[in-house]
């Protein structure tokens, strides 16, 4: 892959022991999202939907009203801020998420 900020990135051939190897736009590396346009749209929608997911799977537990709202919170930061923040520093300035 090749990252580039034009609208059509470069072709770039490599080979290994004469086989060529597919140009790809976008894959998954230690948990993150390349994509070849060096933006953090497809990472920044991957990990709100994992968040989601996580959030729903503890719904009894955060939306408990037996349960005081800081202990909910900390749940919340423990379990559910993680995934959704994961690799936030090497996200593009523009994209600016805020959780308190």
């Amino acid at each position: 892959m090749v990252i580039s900020r034009k609208q059509e990135s470069p072709k770039c051939d490599i080979f290994i022991s004469e086989v060529k190897l597919n140009q790809t736009e976008k894959f998954k590396y230690l948990g993150r999202i390349i994509s070849n346009d060096g933006k953090t749209n497809r990472e920044i929608s991957a990990r709100t939907a994992q968040a989601k997911i996580n959030f729903q799977k503890m719904k009894t537990i955060l939306t408990n009203q037996h349960i005081s709202i800081k202990t909910r919170k900390r749940v919340l930061q423990c379990y559910i801020e993680p995934v959704l923040m994961y690799g936030c520093e090497a996200w593009k300035s523009q994209n600016k998420f805020k959780i308190s």
